[in-house]
């Protein structure tokens, strides 16, 4: 079955609204012969004569007064789903996030995020999402909103926005002996340290570099988060490498540890937001990500507390 021309829904509207070919013809920018053409579409299509004529007007029919508010109705509700996105009201807006995050972001904008939300848009929730293996599809499938990480590949039709950049240092409980002295890469090497890996691997870029000058240190725990790695510390004289943001959170916590400059050198890292060109210009989308934004541009916690 060969479906309707959805122009003629268009056209029925305009015509029971004037009564009048010419008038709809006005409307619609068309000429008189033309709409009259139409009229006789409608028809054939309806299977009514829709108006007809009584004296010098045109009357709609008793099926074209049943059809009037019907066909009103489905035309502004057309028109409505093709006009561009209105404003969103963000107090009413309800809406859950998959934000998929790692534990610097989480540690260092988390809670000033989730404060700004609560403000501007009260009924949102942010759901955190652990990280997998699978950081390439999740974007891709949908299953999150935004992926919040170390900048890396995630394909080119993702959206990749910077957000700050952070760079990695020590660790120590806060008596730990390694203050006792000058942190030399040599004195840094010589305790048992914590890696931290999501699938499990001893080594990284601190072996690299450390490997660079001849040394190596000795794994003795393999922790997946960065956070989990904090509370294995304890009072014992283990070190833990992590990013600056991450630290700060500790401190923040009150936990007691001491962070220290590596004596090594390690590549200082990019955090980006990142998100699938289906949500690029869907506004609650893009409100989100300008919170995000502006928290992480607001003001590095980390330069705070240097200069506290």
């Amino acid at each position: 079955m060969q479906s309707p021309d959805l122009n003629l829904l268009l056209a029925l509207d305009v015509l029971l609204e004037e009564g009048s070919v010419v008038g709809a013809a006005r409307r619609m920018n068309l000429s008189a012969p033309a709409m009259s053409r139409t009229l006789s579409r409608i028809r054939e299509t309806v299977g009514d004569p829709i108006l007809v004529k009584v004296g010098r007007k045109m009357v709609p029919t008793p099926r074209a007064l049943e059809l009037r508010d019907q066909v009103h109705d489905s035309v502004e509700s057309a028109l409505r789903l093709l006009l561009p996105a209105r404003e969103v009201d963000l107090p009413s807006l309800k809406r859950s996030f998959n934000l998929h995050a790692n534990d610097v972001f989480i540690s260092a904008f988390g809670e000033v995020l989730l404060e700004r939300v609560r403000q501007q848009a009260p009924n949102v929730l942010l759901r955190f999402v652990p990280e997998g293996d699978s950081e390439d599809l999740v974007l891709r499938e949908g299953k999150v909103d935004l992926y919040i990480s170390a900048m890396r590949p995630m394909g080119t039709e993702v959206h990749v926005q910077s957000l700050f950049t952070t760079k990695f240092v020590g660790l120590a409980r806060d008596d730990h002996p390694i203050f006792r002295g000058e942190i030399t890469p040599e004195r840094f090497a010589q305790y048992d340290q914590i890696s931290v890996s999501r699938r499990g691997r001893v080594s990284g870029p601190v072996d690299v570099a450390l490997q660079a000058l001849g040394l190596a240190r000795h794994v003795s725990m393999v922790v997946p988060t960065f956070h989990s790695g904090v509370f294995m510390l304890g009072n014992s004289d283990l070190i833990l490498t992590l990013p600056e943001h991450v630290a700060w959170a500790v401190q923040r916590m009150g936990i007691r540890a001491q962070p220290f400059a590596l004596p090594i050198p390690l590549q200082t890292v990019v955090i980006v937001q990142g998100w699938h060109p289906r949500y690029q210009s869907d506004g609650a989308h893009q409100w989100l990500r300008r919170v995000i934004r502006e928290v992480c541009s607001a003001g590095s916690p980390v330069a705070e507390a240097r200069s506290a």
